[in-house]
């Protein structure tokens, strides 16, 4: 369903732009959990994006990548778009619009590694203890301890047994969460617990306020575009918020759409940890809980087989669309979660 178009001429209006005349609205395909629009106007195209919301889901959307994008714009970061007006009880948000290509898989090199780098580094200066900063609110499956990862990723796990084995690839998919899915998850949470136990890191701890960071979450160059000058725009904050370093790290390399070549861990992780008290603690973090996140986002290749799933892609991409996607997702689990154990070797 388009926006209606008093809604974005109210929005228009806000930004400055009540005198650029009708607006047009085209739908951007590719959304995930959101739609989004180009608003064409007199002046200028702005995007607009329609943020999904069903009773039962706590996250305020449009609210989280607001006020993440005002931040960042009032820390003088502009890889992020200019957030210019927004509208709660209609879930619309407007925003610059980007006008660039995505990054293609195989593209990532050092150049965009460091550019999504400066924007955590940027995000994460001394200004992130300044009131704009601690306004903000936790992130999505925001994790402060060891317990607290697992816990979150081990309800993802848990949370496929919901899969409703009605259709036959619902079927395949129930069987690869029961055969394979599941007994890898225990046997990486094991190994993540006694191998911290050797490390002296408790479950339990809680991560010090000092020691967390500002996250754009889902991070990635799934959300990022390559503009005409070659500059590189990151979008998509919805998730944004205070969390743990080490798991913006591992999301940064885990997210299968566009991967990013782990030769770069090292350089991205002491460059993000070079903003905490103690980088060496928090790397050690990092080596736990790699695999912890590799099984994390194949869970969430798998959420297109789940009810709330199904009902954001639906609202994105529309029903037909969403079910000729269940296959792909599948098979995109299944040879992730075959690379890591070849390739990572789960004890």
């Amino acid at each position: 369903m388009t926006p209606d178009g008093t809604d974005v001429a109210r929005l228009l209006a806000r930004a400055g732009q009540d005198g650029s005349g009708p607006a047009e609205l085209v739908q951007i395909p590719g959304g995930r959990n959101n739609r989004v629009f180009r608003v064409d106007t007199g002046t200028g195209p702005f995007a607009l994006k329609a943020y999904f919301s069903r009773p039962g889901d706590p996250r305020d959307r449009l609210d989280a990548e607001f006020r993440f994008c005002e931040f960042a714009w009032q820390r003088g970061v502009r890889t992020v778009p200019e957030p210019l007006a927004r509208d709660d009880p209609a879930r619309l948000g407007l925003y610059e619009f980007v006008e660039g290509r995505p990054v293609a898989p195989g593209e990532v090199g050092a150049g965009h590694v460091d550019a999504a780098l400066a924007l955590v580094r940027d995000l994460n200066g001394d200004g992130a203890t300044d009131p704009a900063a601690m306004a903000l609110s936790a992130g999505s499956e925001a994790c402060f301890s060891l317990a607290a990862h697992l816990e979150i990723v081990g309800r993802r796990v848990q949370r496929l047994d919901a899969i409703d084995p009605k259709r036959e690839v619902n079927r395949r998919a129930v069987r690869f969460v029961a055969e394979v899915l599941q007994p890898t998850w225990h046997e990486v949470e094991r190994r993540v617990r006694r191998d911290a136990a050797a490390a002296g890191i408790k479950a339990g701890e809680e991560l010090p306020p000092g020691e967390r960071c500002i996250s754009p979450s889902d991070f990635g160059f799934h959300n990022a575009l390559v503009e005409r000058s070659g500059e590189i725009r990151f979008i998509d904050f919805e998730y944004a918020g205070w969390d743990h370093p080490a798991k913006l790290i591992c999301d940064f390399f885990c997210q299968p759409a566009v991967p990013v070549p782990v030769e770069h861990l090292d350089r991205f992780a002491d460059g993000v940890l070079a903003c905490t008290d103690e980088p060496r603690r928090r790397r050690t973090e990092v080596d736990l809980l790699l695999d912890v996140y590799r099984l994390k986002w194949i869970c969430i290749l798998l959420n297109d087989f789940l009810p709330g799933g199904a009902d954001r892609r639906g609202f994105a991409l529309g029903d037909e669309r969403s079910e000729g996607r269940k296959e792909e997702q599948l098979a995109k689990a299944t040879a992730a979660i075959q690379v890591m154990r070849t390739v990572e070797s789960v004890p």
